[in-house]
């Protein structure tokens, strides 16, 4: 009898992929979340009865300027059902619509702009009544210098626009990050709207390599305390946080203190989003989330390191991403390039002695972690012949055929399918020993 169908993200839709004839497959999905009936309502809530701060209508009492932060097209934030009711709380508190600024932070990705950048706010009339913006990392005069943090000396370079603002606030999405523990919060405004020397230092090597700097931890995590000093030292801010389910509807949101609300935010997800697995598996299926993550092979990179602690040494970890804007940066692309002529070891090697990461070439610091444990696949519908053979990984030209030559490979007919890719984190928990003999 035929195994059921299992729909994997994949741009703007699915990739339906039937498991093979006597294969044992254990999918691995978010826990049970329920979406909000009423998103606005809820939004509105949460200006009400913040987290750690006095409600937005008062915040923005007295206040001169404003800065909204929100996260790059890289990331399904639903800013569409926030920005104009954040603005006209403001407006209404008596800041004037000329000195509110809404700025991408985009780190150092690209600028989003034109019909993408539409896409991005969700809102016509906050584009026609506010001033959108890009952040621009290597703009240095576009920055203030903070000086270095106090533990690891960390440069602090942030955004002129929202440091200057007189009332700062965050917004984005809180989901598993393969380096930073989770995304949103203290992340959107470091590194997201930081100078390129603080970025490139949060992707050194001694950060990169840490064991603690992974998915869904926040103790110990040297990227995240970093943050929090960064955080501190520009003063008060706070944050909108939001949580979407698979189909990428609002189930939870919090405002008020960007430490705070954003720990609420975690706190709510962990435990739908960090699924215990009592078992390791030869052969692991993923996605890298679908759009707009799995725009490029830059962004895929995160798909395959998510779900590496329930991949057996030695495994097969398939992938699919439709890559539909290509590889990514001519930056990743020039690391991509040198994987390929100096091989891992020596590629890595290259990177220990850095105080400053080259641009976007951490990613594929990351590939690396993936390649180390087991076998890497990846089907994709994009990319061109040399960005192929520049992944480094194996191109897999069909889902199915790719599956069932890792079960005959490895010989274990247990496959892990994690439709959602990073979204869910799937971790292994050995059963509990029942003390038999």
């Amino acid at each position: 009898m035929p195994l059921d169908a299992i729909n994997l993200s994949f741009g703007r839709g699915h990739l339906t992929v039937t498991p093979p004839e006597g294969s044992i497959a254990t999918v691995i999905r978010k826990g049970a979340l329920t979406k909000l009936t009423d998103g606005a309502a809820a939004i509105g809530q949460a200006f009400e009865a913040p987290i750690g701060s006095p409600p937005l209508r008062l915040l923005a009492q007295g206040r001169r300027s404003a800065c909204i932060l929100i996260c790059d097209i890289t990331r399904p934030v639903p800013n569409h059902l926030f920005l104009r009711p954040m603005i006209e709380t403001m407006v209404t508190a008596g800041i004037p619509l000329d000195a509110i600024t809404v700025l991408v932070a985009t780190g150092l990705h690209r600028p989003n702009e034109g019909a993408e950048l539409a896409e991005l706010v969700g809102d016509a009339w906050v584009l026609a009544n506010v001033r959108v913006e890009n952040h621009f990392a290597r703009d240095d005069a576009a920055h203030v210098d903070l000086g270095v943090t106090a533990t690891r000396g960390t440069p602090i370079g942030i955004d002129r626009r929202f440091a200057d603002a007189d009332l700062r606030i965050a917004t984005g999405l809180v989901e598993p990050h393969f380096m930073a523990g989770w995304s949103g919060g203290r992340k959107v405004v470091a590194p997201g709207v930081a100078h390129h020397e603080t970025i490139r230092t949060f992707h050194s090597a001694r950060f990169m390599e840490d064991p603690l700097a992974v998915q869904c931890n926040l103790v110990g995590n040297p990227l995240h305390e970093e943050q929090l000093e960064i955080i501190r030292r520009l003063g008060d801010i706070y944050a909108l946080n939001t949580v979407i389910d698979e189909d990428r509807d609002l189930v939870h949101v919090t405002f008020g203190e960007i430490i705070a609300s954003h720990l609420a935010a975690v706190d709510f997800i962990t435990g739908a989003t960090r699924i215990e697995v009592p078992r390791r598996f030869k052969t692991v299926v993923t996605s890298s989330a679908g759009y707009p993550l799995d725009k490029t092979y830059y962004q895929t990179i995160k798909g395959m390191v998510t779900p590496l602690d329930i991949l057996e040494p030695g495994g097969t970890l398939i992938i699919a991403s439709e890559c539909s804007e290509g590889f990514g940066s001519p930056e990743f692309r020039e690391a991509q390039e040198r994987l390929t002529e100096l091989g891992p070891k020596r590629f890595l090697a290259t990177l220990t002695a850095k105080s400053l990461a080259e641009i976007d070439e951490w990613q594929t610091e990351m590939q690396l972690k993936a390649t180390r444990l087991g076998e890497v696949e990846m089907y994709t519908t994009g990319l061109t012949r040399e960005e192929r053979r520049i992944t480094c990984v194996t191109i897999a030209p069909d889902m199915e055929d790719a599956i069932r030559a890792s079960i005959a490979r490895h010989g274990d007919p247990h496959v892990a399918f994690v439709p959602e890719g990073p979204y869910v984190v799937p971790v292994y928990a050995a059963p509990a020993d029942n003390g038999a003999a």
